[in-house]
């Protein structure tokens, strides 16, 4: 994983949290649109926005991301399926965010699940579990 950019201050809450660079999976334009000016005020950068498994695959590729925000339905391909190729590079921490319950069982052990609709509060909080879910070697 690359290293993590300086430290802002996030601005729900005024803790600490550290600027990440993001890689948006989500196939509706306007949720994803929202969720990138929703992360830039946060302090974060969006380093691409794509809509299907391959795009995100090459994306993720291409950028070498901090972070991942997945929407698990996308109109080609899952954005399950695409955080499983993924990882095969190396572990990225993710955030799957769905308007419906996603069953663990299909998801990597560290992944952070989020239920839409959700605010800068649920996103904050995620964010933060995606960084502190423990390593198992």
């Amino acid at each position: 994983m690359p290293p993590i950019p300086s430290t802002l201050s996030q601005k729900s809450g005024g803790t600490a949290q550290t600027a990440l660079r993001i890689l948006i999976v989500e196939d509706d334009v306007i949720i994803a649109m929202l969720l990138e000016a929703t992360l830039a005020d946060m302090g974060h950068t969006v380093c691409a926005i794509e809509g299907t498994e391959t795009g995100a695959v090459d994306a993720a590729a291409r950028h070498r991301t901090d972070l991942l925000i997945v929407d698990a339905g996308l109109s080609e391909g899952t954005g399950i399926s695409a955080v499983d190729r993924i990882l095969c590079d190396g572990f990225v921490p993710h955030i799957f965010v769905s308007g419906a319950d996603l069953d663990p069982e299909k998801l990597n052990p560290r992944a952070v699940r989020v239920r839409k609709p959700y605010d800068e509060r649920d996103l904050s909080a995620a964010i933060e579990q995606a960084f502190s879910t423990p390593v198992t070697i």
